[in-house]
């Protein structure tokens, strides 16, 4: 008799052995649907063969086999069983998260052929050619492309890949939000005509399955694709590509919350292949790495188009009415005369995101999260950004019924408005999330730009990552500060490296490029080496403040968060997890200096999101080995109850 043993996306870390009927093939890696108590599910099959497991309870046999062939191999079931481990989930949810979902592959029609080969090579500049030479080297494993923005990282992760390809290995290229890489994956595409599959939340899982079994099928030798691509089941990966390194998105936000850098450089180590990240402002830890030789630093100095850095100029709004500095109007309307183009960033949607009466103090939070709800003029509703509950807007107050009240703060929208007053005759256009709702929205602003039939481009960090618009002499930053107020020790550098990469927008083909960055904070050392480009500077700052308060990349960190709608549970638990982590510690025989200690319990900076209370936990270690020794302790000894969940994040990026 044949057996199959079979995982299941849930939080089980166990596997159940099932019977394979006769006349049914059942191989590992193909997923299979089968009796699990009193329900028909989904599970992943791990290993097959014909000894039968030695407990004495009745086995069921599969109910039905999905796939034709398998959907995944021996290294993904490893490098699932890996990540089970590291990041404390169970072996099926790690599967899941690799394995697109789709209806049976046979039924999936292979997407259209890629575009004829027609984009070329570009020649290299003296840095460039140094830099590709080292990729290729095979000296080191380990490089980070340094550059300024328009320095031509794109151009050498391209010919880096084509020698890999050349050489018989495959290529792996992650960027950080794929709906904004149009010009970059249309490049991959025409160079590497026929051979490329791209993977990205925008394409249904039909398709991405269907791209899947592609690159199963060995018919692919470059993936494109925003963080889950970090799967794509290469036979045998030389060259792993992370574009714009610093971003957050490469961190999965819900379980198993892994990033995309931890399985490139666990697949890279495996399987030999260079891994090599790249940006204009890298992550602390990166740059920690470079600084102790761990990763070799490759540069590129200059602009590749000749265009020269912009010129930055700080604008203190304390002084100013309006959310225009007369600095930036001025500017605004010097570039429209020279028939260039504007850039405007602020990374706060809607409006205006705070509701408030004068009379009572009363502000229209949503009730079921702890933020402010925003107000879009343009739906004319206050809407929540973390759960998406909204409501009319009001005239009187709620509370004390006051005519007195007011909207403060402003959002894309308002400065939309805005634009359109000061500047009547410019054609301006909206790029945030909320406009990309509707389809090809993104797509046709970011051409019309290009094409120069739009004069003021305005928007949030989707105008702010890696586009290049030769037309672009001016840009705006509204609003310096958004990030600098938010209770997490990357504050800091989530603002430096904003205004870094919105400044490297402008000025790309010439010399004229200026950026205004208006702020009530000038003096911040973030927005004032922002400003001046100083890189340097501030990493040696923060990197001295994060070893004197103990934080990454000088420890490890582990974050448990626990939630339920019932607010005396979360107390209760996150009181006793305290102890229970108090006595887990003292247990871990280790050297003092890696002792874990813990922060909290206490509220999350969010303390209620969609209905649920929130309180968290972190652990803190120089030593990842004891992080992860007294976090796996911890939620062996728990106990949690019914309607309460703890969320395990080790090495988050987001504290609220």
């Amino acid at each position: 008799m044949e057996y199959a043993d079979v995982v299941f996306n849930a939080p089980m870390r166990q596997t159940y052995t099932y019977i394979i009927p006769d006349g049914i093939t059942c191989k590992t890696g193909q997923r299979v649907t089968v009796p699990l108590g009193r329900r028909t599910v989904t599970g992943f099959v791990v290993h097959t063969g014909d000894t039968a497991p030695k407990e004495s309870y009745v086995l069921k046999p599969i109910s039905r086999v999905i796939d034709k062939k398998p959907v995944f191999g021996s290294s993904e079931i490893e490098l699932a069983e890996w990540m089970s481990k590291l990041y404390l989930c169970s072996h099926g949810e790690a599967l899941a998260v690799m394995i697109p979902g789709g209806r049976r592959d046979s039924a999936i029609p292979a997407l259209a052929a890629d575009e004829e080969f027609s984009e070329k090579p570009h020649n290299l500049t003296t840095h460039q050619i140094a830099a590709v030479e080292a990729i290729c080297s095979g000296e080191k494993s380990l490089y980070y492309l340094f550059g300024v923005t328009g320095s031509g990282k794109t151009e050498v992760f391209l010919q880096a890949a084509e020698r890999k390809i050349a050489a018989g290995r495959s290529v792996i290229y992650l960027v950080p939000e794929i709906t904004l890489t149009h010009q970059l994956s249309d490049q991959v595409k025409n160079r590497f005509a026929g051979r490329v599959a791209v993977l990205h939340s925008a394409i249904t899982p039909s398709q991405r399955l269907a791209e899947w079994m592609r690159i199963r099928r060995g018919e692919v030798d470059i993936v494109i694709g925003a963080r889950s691509a970090i799967f794509a089941p290469l036979e045998n990966p030389g060259l792993i590509i992370i574009d714009e390194e610093h971003e957050n998105s490469y961190k999965s936000g819900s379980s198993p919350r892994y990033h995309a850098r931890q399985i490139a450089l666990h697949r890279s180590t495996i399987s030999g292949a260079a891994l090599v990240m790249g940006s204009a402002t890298p992550s602390l830890e990166a740059w920690h790495l470079m600084k102790i030789g761990r990763i070799q630093r490759l540069e590129l100095p200059e602009r590749v188009s000749g265009g020269s850095m912009p010129k930055v100029e700080v604008v203190d709004m304390s002084f100013e009415e309006s959310a225009f500095s007369r600095k930036l109007q001025q500017e605004i309307r010097s570039v429209l005369q020279k028939k260039r183009q504007v850039i405007l960033f602020l990374n706060r949607r809607g409006f205006s995101y705070f509701f408030h009466c004068r009379t009572c103090g009363y502000e229209m939070t949503c009730n079921r999260c702890s933020v402010s709800l925003t107000y879009h003029k343009e739906r004319n509703r206050m809407v929540c950004h973390y759960c998406g509950h909204s409501r009319q807007p009001v005239s009187v107050c709620p509370e004390c019924g006051s005519l007195d009240i007011g909207y403060s703060g402003f959002g894309t929208e308002m400065i939309e408005a805005e634009v359109s007053k000061l500047f009547p005759q410019a054609r301006a256009a909206r790029l945030d999330t909320d406009a990309a709702r509707k389809k090809d929205v993104v797509k046709n602003i970011l051409s019309d730009f290009r094409n120069g039939d739009i004069d003021i481009l305005l928007g949030t960090q989707m105008v702010a990552k890696g586009l290049n618009f030769p037309g672009v002499d001016l840009v705006g930053i509204i609003l310096a500060d958004s990030a600098l107020h938010l209770p997490d020790f990357r504050a800091q550098e989530r603002t430096f490296s904003l205004i870094m990469q919105v400044s490297g927008r402008s000025g790309r083909f010439s010399n004229d490029g200026k950026v205004i960055v208006q702020t009530y904070k000038p003096e911040n050392s973030a927005v004032r080496l922002g400003a001046s480009g100083d890189i340097e500077l501030f990493c040696e700052q923060e990197l001295e403040m994060r070893r004197l308060t103990k934080f990454p990349p000088y420890t490890r960190l582990s974050r448990l968060v626990f939630r339920s709608k019932d607010v005396k549970k979360v107390v209760q638990l996150s009181d006793q997890a305290g102890k229970i982590l108090g006595d887990v510690i003292k247990e871990i025989d280790c050297a003092p200096e890696q002792a874990a200690e813990i922060l909290g319990p206490a509220e999350c900076p969010l303390s209620k999101i969609s209905g649920n209370w929130r309180w968290q936990i972190i652990i803190r270690s120089s030593s990842l080995n004891i992080l992860h020794q007294v976090t796996a302790m911890f939620m062996n000894r728990v106990k949690k109850g019914s309607g309460i969940f703890i969320e395990v994040d080790i090495d988050p990026v987001n504290l609220l």
